[in-house]
């Protein structure tokens, strides 16, 4: 719909030098995603991949898991008013025959948001129950990676920023294979709708659980990027900035392999070591 940027006048002012000129900023605008007719949430986003986005929403709100559940997803006409064109900020998602539909209420299982209201222990054993794949937490598990292929994967993330060049503001989620190979990219204001786009993605093409891949996320690791990637069975999430302590908790939970602050050649790895093929020498201090 070519609504990912916008042009916007701005004054810009370089070692006192006053100038005019137009600035390329990213769109953000409000998601409602409806359930079978019925508001379940709205999310501030970049568009584009609407349709993805809302399906790895109901992923990690472990409403579907598989391709199969998804009956469709349609944009609601409505928008700009009475007899306005469709503004494309509203998705209903319906879900196959025979798979319940959770009751939309205010007092439902929401847990990704630190405003929910509910203690740490509540939302972790929220994501424990209705996760539909537990992650391998076996020392002998088949996903292992090398620090070094880490260590690049910060740079093959921004190089693959298209939006990012243009606009400087946009964080991103891309999924690796454990080698490093790039598999997809998506870019969004909210690195929690760049997940759901990856996650969302990967659902309608019958690619979940994502059990041997590595989720690389801009910006921090927050209990709510844990708790997407968990949901999408996957077993690695690395970022490049710090973790909150309930994504920490979240990871060890349920045997995640949480990375922070790669950067470089530097990580520290807060859960999940198991998956690292790290030296037999490394230092426990």
């Amino acid at each position: 719909m070519g609504r990912v940027t916008e042009r916007r006048r701005v004054i810009r002012i370089r070692d006192g030098a006053v100038s005019t000129r137009p600035d390329t900023l990213v769109a953000e605008e409000p998601l409602e995603i409806r359930l079978g007719g019925k508001p379940l949430a709205i999310t501030m986003r970049t568009p584009g991949d609407d349709f993805a986005l809302a399906a790895g929403f109901l992923v990690s709100e472990g409403v579907l898991a598989s391709a199969p559940e998804l009956a469709n997803i349609v944009y609601c006409a409505g928008a700009t008013g009475e007899g306005g064109s469709n503004s494309y900020n509203v998705v209903d998602v319906r879900l196959a025959d025979g798979v319940p539909v959770p009751d939309i209420t205010l007092e439902r299982n929401v847990y990704t948001t630190s405003s929910c209201g509910l203690c740490g222990k509540a939302s972790l054993d929220a994501v424990r129950t209705t996760a539909r794949w537990p992650l391998d937490t076996s020392p002998d598990t088949p996903v292992r990676i090398e620090p070094a292929t880490l260590s690049a994967l910060p740079d093959r993330l921004r190089a693959a920023q298209r939006v990012f060049e243009r606009t400087g503001g946009l964080h991103a989620a891309a999924l690796f294979t454990a080698d490093g190979e790039l598999l997809d990219i998506r870019e969004d204001v909210g690195r929690h709708n760049a997940v759901d786009k990856i996650v969302g993605r990967a659902l309608q093409q019958g690619q979940l659980p994502l059990s041997s891949c590595v989720l690389m996320v801009s910006g921090r690791a927050s209990f709510e990027l844990v708790q997407k990637a968990v949901m999408a069975g996957i077993p690695v999430l690395a970022a490049v900035s710090a973790p909150s302590s309930l994504a920490v908790d979240l990871a060890v939970e349920t045997g995640l392999t949480l990375v922070g602050f790669l950067r470089g050649t530097s990580m520290n790895v807060y859960a999940g070591e198991h998956r690292l093929a790290l030296s037999a020498a490394a230092s426990t201090d």
